[in-house]
């Protein structure tokens, strides 16, 4: 875990938005990006259309070897389109000659590793559809735009006529999923690959080894995993069907063995490798807990080459991650003859103190030449940036962009995750504003080639298996596109239009981002009328950044998560669409003495879109209030319904002064931003997203 400083639509819209057609329902949508998501590179659209029929004939135009992958994604579609059209029959079929629905021409079969071409054409006609691409990726790339340009009027279904060029902008697109603080099961990680295809992600970042867990079996140091795991790791043989997964979506997987810090799983099984006398068990506790690898002896370079040999065999990625993050050198400087070893190879700083980045850096080099000698590239942390590291090593930067330029000048390509940090639940804007080269980076053209792309991280400390879809999906096919898309593409509102349909999309691939958190609301309810509970958590959000470390609950790798703020988005999308319904009602009222009569009327619709979900609120509380008093766990989150309630009726009260032309009287206002300050405290480590939109309503003149 990376412990990151903080970071320096209507109603009717969003009913559209979250019907089951999502994806394929909304009439009303921009003429340059329907409901693609990520925009391709360039898009022209006709005004014709190709029905689906009775029949729907694929052909395959392959080269000589041919890629599996792409017939299996085709019939992967085929399956889809059959489950969508429900109501008809859809007898898809392959075909080999003679006319055909869809056909799918490439050139060779894709390399993953080579980073090879993944741009195609798709062309959509009323006679038929035409995918083409220069390698096997392209296909699957192309096939996944045209899952989302499926749509459904009240007769058809069908593909709206386009002509479609597009490649990606980054090669390197990435989501990392921790599997070390919360075991992921195998099916958790093949339906996020699921995901990740249908937006164009292309490396899943595996987090396999910590503090509290080392999740692969090693046949060559097996009190690894025995030890290291405490029963819950992934065997040879599933990883193996992982990595054919993933292969078949065009995704490569990139193990990461976090070294030499966050490294007590290992520790507990092999305690040669501590840098003091110390014996450990898995850790079971969160946070950085400075236990670091001894880098001063042999022995242990020699068990980490027999890992290496061992791991570096069975990921066949050319890449490998070795972690290298968040060790502080406290157990190094602590011991007397670690401390030594320091001073006999000169690692020390101008003020002749032991310098602990100088030995990890020494460490870094010993780890490089065992990755190198098995033909890998290294990649870790920002942390292993230092004088003397070959630029063959990668660099993943978390900490800012800083160390992202500094390892580009140096000649390190480079992989951003600074501002992609999913677990701190912040909005999809946030994340989507966020570029991994900006048009001002200070760098020169040789320099961004080695801007390789970015990924999304994953941390899993407040994540289990059950709820961690809720909390990567829909916001990191924001960030999808960020990866994938021209750096013009940056309007936050149409993002979010589409991503209310993408993430109605993932539904039908099997993600469980809205039926996981359904499920464990209805867990809650006991029973009881659930109607209530649902309107409360969708005005909550789990506390940003790592707060819930600090508000008064210890959590440990066994504390479940199945509370309040559990079941509760990671952003709220009832609180920004009552956001936007503020901000369009202040618009309105700000320009209304230069406007026609005619906008007063469009004010007083746009005050109901205000009120209407407030009036919701305010009477929620004494609704949901028996059934939080009944539950143990769920009486802490009384205080956020009642002050819900509170606020409500506030906002509600200067809707009546606007509507009556009145300023609020200045006591009142004081005493409205005290409750609203109030109002911000969380409770249940989760807090009520509405209360920044309320103080623009309450503070407006």
């Amino acid at each position: 875990m990376h412990m990151l400083h903080p970071f320096a639509c209507t109603p009717l819209l969003l009913t559209c938005l979250l019907l089951f057609f999502g994806h394929i329902g909304c009439s009303q949508t921009s003429t340059e990006t329907r409901n693609l998501l990520p925009v391709p590179a360039q898009v022209k659209w006709g005004v014709s259309r190709f029905v689906l029929k009775n029949t729907w004939r694929t052909q395959l135009n392959a080269p000589v070897t041919p890629d599996s992958a792409v017939r299996a994604a085709a019939q992967r579609l085929n399956t889809w389109l059959v489950q969508q059209i429900n109501e008809k029959r859809l007898t898809p079929e392959f075909t080999s000659s003679g006319a055909a629905d869809l056909t799918i021409r490439y050139g060779r079969p894709g390399r993953m590793e080579a980073g090879d071409e993944e741009r195609y054409s798709l062309r959509v006609t009323p006679a038929g559809i035409a995918l083409d691409a220069p390698t096997s990726l392209g296909a699957l790339r192309g096939l996944e735009t045209l899952r989302q340009l499926l749509t459904k009027d009240k007769k058809n279904f069908y593909f709206p006529e386009a002509d479609i060029t597009d490649q990606p902008r980054f090669g390197w697109r990435g989501l990392l999923i921790d599997a070390a603080r919360h075991f992921m099961p195998v099916a958790v990680i093949k339906r996020n690959l699921d995901g990740m295809a249908a937006v164009k992600l292309n490396v899943l970042h595996w987090h396999l080894s910590d503090d509290q867990g080392f999740r692969v079996e090693s046949k060559t140091l097996p009190r690894l995993h025995e030890v290291g795991s405490e029963g819950q790791y992934y065997t040879q043989a599933q990883v193996r069907d992982v990595l054919r997964y993933a292969a078949a979506r065009g995704i490569r997987v990139i193990p990461e063995f976090d070294m030499p810090g966050h490294a007590t799983s290992w520790l507990a099984a092999y305690p040669v490798l501590a840098s003091n006398d110390s014996t450990y068990g898995v850790a079971q506790r969160w946070g950085v807990l400075n236990i670091a690898m001894d880098p001063t002896r042999e022995t242990t370079y020699q068990l980490l080459d027999t890992l290496i040999g061992e791991m570096t065999a069975l990921f066949p990625d050319p890449y490998f991650h070795i972690g290298g993050d968040e060790n502080d050198g406290r157990q190094w400087r602590r011991n007397p003859r670690i401390v030594e070893f320091m001073k006999t190879k000169g690692f020390v700083t101008e003020k002749g103190q032991p310098d602990k980045h100088a030995l990890q850096t020494y460490f870094n080099r010993r780890i490089l030449e065992l990755v190198t000698a098995r033909g890998k590239k290294m990649v870790g942390w920002d942390e292993i940036l230092g004088a003397g590291l070959p630029p063959s090593a990668v660099i993943q930067s978390w900490r800012g962009r800083k160390g992202l330029y500094e390892a580009a000048k140096a000649g390190h390509a480079t992989i951003l995750s600074n501002g992609y940090y999913i677990d701190l639940n912040y909005s999809a804007a946030t994340h989507y504003l966020n570029d991994p080269l900006p048009a001002d980076a200070p760098l020169t053209a040789i320099e961004k080639q080695r801007i390789l792309g970015g990924e999304a991280t994953m941390w899993a400390e407040f994540a289990d298996s059950v709820i961690v879809d809720s909390r990567i999906w829909p916001r990191t096919a924001a960030i999808a596109e960020r990866f994938w898309s021209p750096a013009t593409v940056t309007d936050v509102p149409d993002m979010y239009r589409r991503l209310g349909g993408i993430s109605a999309l993932l539904e039908t691939l099997g993600v469980q981002h809205r039926r996981a958190p359904e499920k464990l609301l209805t867990q809650l309810a006991a029973g009881r009328e659930m109607a209530p509970l649902r309107t409360l958590a969708s005005v909550l959000e789990p506390v940003k950044e790592y707060k819930r470390h600090f508000q008064g609950m210890q959590y440990t790798t066994q504390t479940p998560l199945n509370r309040l703020v559990d079941a509760a988005p990671a952003e709220s999308d009832a609180a920004r669409e009552f956001g936007i319904a503020v901000e369009n009602l202040l618009r309105l009222r700000q320009n209304a003495p230069q406007t026609a009569i005619a906008l007063a009327a469009e004010a007083k619709v746009a005050a109901v879109a205000v009120a209407t979900p407030l009036r919701q609120w305010q009477l929620n509380d004494a609704l949901v209030r028996p059934l939080l008093l009944a539950q143990p766990s769920l009486e802490e989150y009384a205080p956020l319904s009642a002050q819900l309630s509170s606020i409500s009726a506030l906002a509600l009260e200067r809707l009546r002064q606007m509507e009556k032309g009145e300023k609020p009287p200045v006591a009142w206002q004081t005493a409205a931003l005290k409750q609203l300050d109030v109002a911000k405290a969380p409770a249940g480590q989760a807090e009520l997203a509405v209360v920044a939109s309320v103080r623009k309503l309450i503070e407006s003149k």
